[in-house]
């Protein structure tokens, strides 16, 4: 029996009144700041129904875009690997991270957040090993200190209060104790800044997979995911191999829903696309990749009624609006043996029983009011309501003949029994009738007795009486129903949104970015150098890292103002230099891709980053910056959408995590 351990979970978070504020917090500003981002997304609708398409054809092909994908990918020199369960993945990695270790010793793992890692439980795996492995997602690393699994999607720690993680940072690091949110990230950028500079191996999950390029694309705000896949010497990719999208074109689709579902952002700070290992001149990037693509229960989840759920695009907005999780959180999700779910929510009461067993999770689905929420809120619109009924039916293992998972038997024959009843019109009237008569007379006639009081539902809400009378019997219409009226004709755009699409590029994405915090400077091109090196004096930045060459830029104007230029990364520099690819105003992000003389860690390592931007690169949307050709050739390409940012504590944005406090654009004239 299963339920009465969920039970126990729900009732120790119901009653914890400091959880209670944190998830309360946190689904109010995931809501409203996800309403938002789709306010600037007018056919946002017809949006997601194309995705719902292009996933639900990936699914149904997926064997033949997986061959695509690995073979595109290791044309990149792309190491590919492939995993049927948790134990082989597992084995991969280890012999990888052995392998890259210096002699003499273990090697350390910077990682970056991944749920496939949660959910082959890999850290235990590998530190059972010997090797450290360091979380560097500011929530992950604040519930590896803890020694929790991951409580949301996307936010590892919403179950935990400021003062919490204060005291936390105290016992753990030895800071002394502070609330200030501010103060507790600057503290963990400083900490882990020397694990990205040292580790051995980099470990990342994987946002999509692209097939027709084999590219690998992480989406993430803190610069963590950016760090772990640049500077340590050899990167592993973990992928769910579900995670593929055909084409760039499809790409952009995904990331035009993905961040306004899961943060509330038109694009993260940072979407990285990763196509090789570093190249010939080039100074930054792994020297090696590899890519572990894990299958782990998804053929088998693939071929059973619930295959929908692959759909997933692990967003996190069905747990932001389900009415269940945001009382209980992520950590009530508990398995038959007591052990957190890797997925909660909605869509984790579907993969976790659909992937690792319905033995163990199947009663999940139960924890569900089926109120339609989270299919409304899904941006690859999952019919998630439909797929829990089928959970609690027992059908996650396609030939399954389990019935009523995680009921007991007495519920199970209740179900069965109003199965019966529900199925004929003239058997519903006549217990509507008599189970509404019985509560009246036993709810006058003995206090105690309630229906709460004997099935525990009530705990926190009580049972409503049985109506005596059917919807049918009180329903009279005392006017006949009008007659339909024919559609009424469609509404033009309002003066702002035509003003909006009227916008030239450059004001378009001047106001974009700076909605962001990004400063921006419109420079005529002749004095392109001599505004930089003011603005670099001023600034007290004699030594900056620079691409070579910079279009418009002189460098040996900034040589002879003393100002010292270099192309190697240096964490000790206050100050990157970089051009940009692109510019994309409906966003207010930069394109710049990597090649000799373009380190992208000068766009990463510095606390300021100032990028050159000529107006005629600006154009107007994501789909146009995909279709460039240096994105499937470069070994990586990145768009960064403003300063590094995490809202990984009580939802409070603080800039300036891991990658730049600071994004400074010259847009040249």
């Amino acid at each position: 029996m299963t339920l009465p351990l969920l039970r126990s979970r729900i009732r120790a978070s119901i009653s914890n009144a400091s959880l209670q504020a944190a998830l309360d917090g946190n689904a109010l500003r995931r809501v409203s700041g996800r309403d938002a981002a789709f306010e600037s997304l007018p056919d946002w609708r017809e949006r997601r129904k194309r995705a719902h398409a292009v996933r639900a054809d990936v699914i149904e092909h997926l064997d033949e875009y997986v061959d695509q994908f690995i073979a595109n990918a290791a044309r990149n020199d792309v190491i590919v690997h492939r995993a049927q369960d948790a134990a082989t993945a597992v084995s991969i990695i280890l012999q990888i991270a052995q392998s890259s270790a210096p002699p003499g010793r273990q090697a350390l793992i910077a990682k970056s957040k991944s749920m496939v890692s949660e959910e082959i439980e890999l850290n235990n795996a590998l530190e059972r090993r010997g090797i450290k492995v360091v979380e560097t997602d500011l929530g992950e690393y604040i519930v590896q200190l803890r020694g929790e699994k991951p409580a949301h999607l996307i936010t590892p720690a919403v179950h935990l209060r400021r003062f919490e993680v204060g005291q936390l940072f105290h016992d753990k690091l030895g800071l002394p104790y502070t609330e200030d949110i501010p103060t507790l990230t600057a503290a963990a950028r400083r900490l882990l800044r020397d694990v990205f500079l040292t580790a051995d191996v980099g470990i990342s999950g994987v946002n999509f997979g692209v097939a027709e390029t084999g590219t690998v694309v992480t989406v993430t705000n803190e610069g963590n995911g950016r760090m772990c896949t640049t500077l340590p010497p050899a990167h592993i990719a973990l992928m769910g191999m579900e995670r593929l999208v055909p084409s760039l074109q499809d790409l952009a689709l995904m990331l035009s829903l993905l961040p306004r579902s899961a943060t509330g952002q038109k694009l993260t700070v940072y979407t990285q696309l990763i196509n090789s290992p570093r190249r010939p001149g080039e100074v930054d990037g792994a020297r090696e990749r590899h890519l572990v693509l894990v299958d782990n229960g998804r053929s088998r989840l693939r071929s059973s009624p619930l295959k929908e759920a692959l759909y997933c695009i692990r967003c996190g907005a069905c747990l932001n609006v389900c009415p269940v999780f945001r009382e209980i959180g992520g950590h009530a999700y508990v398995g038959s043996d007591g052990s957190i779910a890797p997925y909660p929510g909605p869509i984790g009461s579907i993969v976790s029983p659909g992937l690792l067993g319905l033995q163990q999770f199947g009663h999940l689905a139960q924890a569900s009011s089926l109120c339609g929420a989270c299919k409304d809120a899904c941006p690859v619109d999952i019919d998630l309501p439909r797929l829990l009924t089928r959970v609690r039916a027992g059908g996650s293992e396609g030939t399954s003949s389990e019935r009523g998972v995680g009921l007991s038997h007495l519920s199970r024959f209740g179900l069965h029994l109003y199965g019966i009843i529900g199925s004929s019109p003239r058997l519903f009237t006549i217990s509507q009738f008599f189970g509404g008569l019985a509560t009246r007379i036993l709810s006058t006639s003995s206090d105690w007795f309630r229906i709460p009081a004997l099935t525990g539902w009530g705990y926190s809400k009580d049972f409503p009486r049985v109506a005596s009378k059917s919807f049918r019997q009180r329903f009279q219409p005392s006017e006949p129903l009008p007659e339909a009226q024919p559609a009424p004709p469609a509404i033009s755009p309002p003066p702002a949104a035509v003003q909006e699409n009227a916008l030239p590029l450059v004001e378009k994405f001047t106001r974009e970015a700076e909605a962001l915090g990004v400063v921006v400077r419109r420079v005529a091109a002749a004095h392109l150098s001599e505004t930089l090196i003011n603005d670099l004096k001023q600034a007290g930045a004699a030594e900056a890292m620079a691409w070579d060459p910079i279009e418009g830029l002189d460098r040996s104007r900034l040589t002879a103002a003393g100002i010292a230029l270099t192309g190697e990364p240096d964490p000790l520099l206050k100050v990157g230099i970089t051009g940009a690819a692109a510019g994309i105003a409906e966003t207010g992000t930069l394109l710049i891709t990597s090649g000799p003389g373009r380190p992208l860690t000068a766009s990463l390592l510095p606390d300021v980053h100032i990028a050159v931007l000529p107006a005629s690169l600006i154009l107007g949307s994501l789909e146009e910056a995909l279709s460039r050709p240096d994105i499937p050739a470069a070994s990586a390409s990145v768009l960064i959408t403003g300063p590094s940012r995490t809202a990984d504590i009580e939802m409070a944005l603080t800039i300036g995590v891991h990658g730049p406090k600071q994004v400074v654009i010259y847009i040249v004239e």
